[in-house]
C-alpha cells in the first residue's frame, strides 16, 4: 500500500466518530428543548406537525460527516444503486425482514411483550389527531433518509475504514452489524437487529457498493413505516 493509500485509509474512522458524536450532540439538544432532563427520551417530543419529524433529525445527520469526508478525499461509496444493486438489495432486504420477524417473535416469547421494545415507530402510529401528512413524511424519512444516513455511516465510512485496515470481509460484516444494532438502542432486540444487520451488510459485501445495502435497508424499513398508518 503506497503512502497516499495509507493516508486515505484513516479518514473513515474520523468520519464515523464525528457522525456518531453529532448524533448524540443533537439528541441532547432536542432533549434539553423538551424538558431539560438529561435522562428524558427525545422521542417523547413527538406531537403532530413539524415537531414529529424533529425526532428523526439526529439519525439523519449521521450521514453528513461521511459524505463530506468522502468528497474531500475524492472517493465514492457507490451510493446510486445499479440494476445489480437493486436485485441484490431486494433479496437481502427481504431476508432481513423475514429474519427480523422470526427472531422478534422468538424474543416476544422469551421476554414477553412488556420487556420487548416496540421502537419509536409504534409511538408514532399511536399518535392522536389527524396527522396523515406528517405521518407520510415520517414514513418517507424512515424508508429513505434514515437508511441513507445509517448506510453512509456504518457500511460507508466504518466499512471502508475497517476494510482498508486489512480486516477479513466476514469480520467487517459482523462488526458493522453489531454497530448497526447498537445505533438502534433497543437492547432486548439486539439479536434480531444484529441478524438484520448481517443480512443488509451482505448486500454490501456481495456488490462492494453502499447502493445495494441502501436498497436492502429501505426494504427492511418499509413494513414498520407502513405501520405508521395503522393507528394501533
Amino acid at each position: 500500500m503506497n503512502q497516499r493509500s495509507r493516508t486515505r485509509a484513516h479518514w473513515g474512522f474520523p468520519a464515523f466518530f464525528t457522525g456518531l458524536g453529532l448524533y448524540y450532540l443533537v439528541t441532547l439538544g432536542i432533549t434539553a428543548l423538551r424538558s431539560g432532563r438529561p435522562t428524558a427520551d427525545p422521542l417523547e417530543l413527538l406531537d403532530v406537525g413539524p415537531v414529529l419529524l424533529l425526532a428523526f433529525l439526529p439519525t439523519v445527520l449521521l450521514g453528513l460527516p461521511p459524505v463530506l469526508a468522502a468528497r474531500r478525499h475524492g472517493e465514492s461509496f457507490g451510493l446510486v444503486p445499479t440494476p445489480r444493486d437493486v436485485k441484490v438489495g431486494l433479496a437481502c432486504g427481504a431476508a432481513a425482514v423475514g429474519i427480523g420477524y422470526l427472531l422478534n417473535l422468538l424474543l416476544l416469547g422469551l421476554y414477553g411483550t412488556d420487556r420487548v421494545s416496540d421502537g419509536p415507530l409504534s409511538d408514532l402510529a399511536r399518535s392522536d389527531g389527524d396527522a396523515t401528512l406528517w405521518l407520510a413524511l415520517a414514513a418517507l424519512v424512515v424508508v429513505v433518509a434514515t437508511p441513507l444516513a445509517e448506510e453512509l455511516l456504518v457500511r460507508g465510512a466504518l466499512w471502508r475504514a475497517l476494510d482498508r485496515h486489512g480486516l477479513p470481509p466476514w469480520v467487517v460484516l459482523v462488526l458493522t452489524a453489531l454497530v448497526f444494532a447498537y445505533l438502534h438502542g433497543e437492547p432486548t432486540r439486539t439479536v434480531a437487529l444484529v441478524a438484520q444487520g448481517v443480512a443488509i451488510g451482505w448486500a454490501r459485501l456481495r456488490t462492494g457498493r453502499v447502493g445495494a445495502s441502501l436498497v436492502a435497508h429501505a426494504v427492511n424499513n418499509l413494513p414498520p413505516a407502513l405501520l405508521l398508518f395503522t393507528g394501533s
